[in-house]
């Protein structure tokens, strides 16, 4: 497989919000290789081989406070990249991976807003 990339559907109301963050449809996507998954969500993102990826599940909607920027849950320690409220794909890995705070906090899933949630889905389907 070729990279595959996915872009985040973006909703014009958080479009300011976000983009104080940096995060624009320019800077914000996930690409899938057949070695990689990386997310890359304005300054902030996450790189991981695709060996490390266990699962992927299609979620959402979400309530938007929930689900709006860069979001670590207390709950699980997972970590949101989210644009829209919509839904999106949740991707679980075996190893938990740096992401927000840098390498002290590893997550152990991440959920992000893209606009082909099942497709992305797909890709990362064995």
């Amino acid at each position: 497989m070729s990279a595959r990339r996915f872009a985040f559907l973006h909703d014009p109301r958080f479009a300011r919000p976000l983009g104080l963050l940096g995060v624009s449809p320019e800077t914000s996507w996930v690409e899938v290789t057949d070695d990689e998954l990386t997310i890359r969500f304005g300054r902030l993102g996450l790189r991981t081989p695709r060996h490390n990826v266990a699962g992927v599940e299609v979620t959402g909607p979400y309530r938007w406070y929930r689900a709006i920027g860069a979001r670590l849950s207390l709950a699980d320690q997972g970590v949101t990249f989210g644009t829209a409220a919509h839904g999106g794909a949740c991707v679980r890995f075996h190893e938990p991976v740096p992401a927000l705070l840098g390498p002290l906090v590893r997550h152990p899933g991440a959920t992000v807003t893209v606009a082909d949630p099942h497709g992305l889905a797909r890709a990362l389907r064995p």
